[in-house]
């Protein structure tokens, strides 16, 4: 009898294991060379793709042009790749027609670091993470979390949708691909843990934290307090510089009142909402527009540099902030 209670207390410690494994949301870490004169460029855009509809064909010819000029040296999808419901699974040719046929330009031609979106997971969100796309274009690299260590800075990729609590209760007529999410708080409790870790452990005079959903934001969708309750705090205690999303159809830029991260919005790579826009949550606001187009970042050890472009190519807004070379050594 003592040999079966020992049999299945290890079974059960076993099966432990294997949920804990399950779960857990530990970043995999990839290496971004640059170009070895100290700066790094790359173009950010999100809730994208719509077969070149919406004006992303026009968007994607000029971050063409201005990733030509800048020379970057990756791209940053912040979700939403593919509309409406994601992807069927790896042979759905809205891959193809949403990305490879659109994003053309010779200048755009390089890495292309992806998170997933809310759209994303209403249909097969583990085909977006496969690497049987990477085959059918080697641009794309989707997971869930990870990190990119891109020498001057280093990003920090966060799956976001998990922690919205409606579409897990009031997901309305969607259907989420919730495979290796569940249960949702154990999932991202380990991955606020394993993000806080990198956070701490980082030695980048820039740290860059790119997820889908808003932490602030004046558009539709407004702030997620979700991650306003769970994420910023971490955010605001690890020196984060910029925190990258979509979500809202719209380009802005909001400061944090508690710190010097900045709220930066590339959600207008394709269809924008036009006028929706709630100013009375504006706390911060230093920027906003409703239209379509992206965003250019330029980083080197001193300084920092944000653009954002309308569809036309055109410079809406610039943000620079300086940055004490003594404090990136020490």
């Amino acid at each position: 009898m003592r040999s079966y209670n020992k049999t299945m207390a290890v079974l059960v410690v076993a099966s432990l294991i294997v949920i804990v494994c399950r779960v857990s949301a530990d970043l995999e870490r990839f290496e971004q060379t640059t170009k070895g004169d100290g700066t790094l460029r790359f173009l950010v855009v999100g809730d994208w793709g719509r077969r070149g509809e919406f004006n992303q064909s026009q968007v994607a010819s000029q971050m063409g042009r201005i990733g030509e000029e800048m020379d970057i040296d990756f791209v940053v999808s912040t979700g939403d790749n593919f509309y409406d419901n994601g992807l069927k699974g790896v042979e759905d040719p809205n891959f193809v027609e949403s990305f490879t046929n659109v994003y053309t330009h010779k200048s755009l031609q390089k890495q292309w670091f992806s998170v997933l979106g809310n759209h994303d997971y209403r249909g097969d969100a583990v085909a977006q993470l496969s690497p049987l796309l990477r085959k059918i274009d080697t641009r794309w690299l989707c997971l869930r979390s990870f990190v990119v260590d891109a020498e001057v800075a280093e990003l920090f990729f966060v799956d976001t949708s998990p922690f919205v609590e409606e579409y897990f209760t009031s997901p309305g007529d969607h259907v989420y691909d919730w495979r290796d999410v569940y249960p949702p708080k154990t999932y991202t409790s380990h991955l606020l843990k394993d993000l806080e870790l990198e956070l701490k452990n980082s030695k980048a005079t820039w740290k860059i934290v790119v997820g889908h959903h808003a932490i602030r934001s004046v558009s539709h969708h407004g702030d997620t307090q979700e991650l306003v309750d769970q994420l910023l705090p971490i955010l605001e205690a690890n020196d984060v510089d910029l925190y990258l999303n979509g979500h809202d159809h719209c380009l802005q830029r909001i400061s944090d009142t508690k710190s010097p991260i900045q709220f930066l919005t590339s959600g207008a790579g394709s269809k924008a909402w036009r006028g929706d826009v709630n100013t009375t949550n504006g706390q911060g606001l230093e920027f906003f527009y409703d239209g379509q187009g992206f965003m250019s970042v330029e980083l080197t050890q001193s300084d920092i540099t944000v653009v954002f472009y309308d569809v036309f190519g055109a410079i809406l807004h610039r943000w620079t902030m300086f940055k004490s070379v003594l404090h990136s050594i020490v």
